[in-house]
């Protein structure tokens, strides 16, 4: 396992750790123009069950 060789200042831990950002996920349209609510993209929309173009074969319950 490595180890590191010297102790990282505080600066340097924190100049890294700055890096690390929380990025707010971006949102599309729905393609259904009856929906138009926002989802993630390349899944299916939660309102409608609709993929792109195509109609969501499985059944809501």
């Amino acid at each position: 396992m490595a180890v590191p060789k010297r102790k990282m200042s505080r600066s340097n831990t924190r100049h890294r750790r700055s890096q690390w950002k929380a990025v707010a996920p971006s949102l599309v349209t729905c393609a259904n123009p009856a929906c138009q609510s926002k989802h993630l993209p390349h899944r299916a929309c939660p309102e409608c069950n609709q993929y792109g173009s195509r109609a969501d074969r499985r059944e809501v319950r």
